[in-house]
């Protein structure tokens, strides 16, 4: 199955992108981290916020964030001020560079695992707030092969 068929064609299909760095992939994790739980368009809305509180995403910038950075951010009007999720942000940010280390590239990564459900069982094994549809959409957005969206619903994620 192609990725370009995975949502239903009746159903709003997020925007995929081509991952140029690591950079890319910390961003839409972080999306998907923070819209656990949320309207899309407060996540939206604020992701400028997002953008600037994370030093555009750069993964060895928010890898290197400490405890004071955190805080600041918790405190932040400008994005959602969950503390734990932007400190599992630093987390993933850590453990993409990581993998990318390990594996020598994400891509890689991703690809060691076989099939779709061995892929989503690591990548919430190894990241924060990464439950099944928050993978789905991450791998999805960054053009990784997943099942249709109907599919992946009726095995019960």
């Amino acid at each position: 199955m192609t990725t370009e068929r995975a949502y239903p064609m009746d159903h709003d299909a997020p925007e995929q992108v081509v991952p140029q760095s690591l950079n890319d992939y910390l961003e839409v994790m972080t999306k998907a981290v923070f819209q656990s739980g949320l309207s899309w368009k407060v996540v939206t809305g604020k992701w400028p916020g997002f953008q600037a509180g994370f030093k555009g995403f750069d993964v060895t910038a928010v890898a290197t964030m400490d405890e004071a950075d955190i805080d600041a951010l918790a405190v932040n009007p400008a994005i959602v001020r969950n503390r734990r999720k932007i400190a599992a942000t630093v987390h993933n940010a850590q453990r993409l560079i990581e993998l990318d280390d390990e594996y020598d590239g994400i891509k890689n990564y991703l690809r060691a695992h076989g099939d779709f459900y061995a892929v989503l069982k690591d990548v919430r094994k190894q990241f924060k707030y990464m439950g099944d549809t928050g993978t789905y959409y991450w791998l999805y957005v960054l053009g990784e092969d997943v099942p249709e969206y109907g599919e992946f619903c009726k095995r019960g994620k």
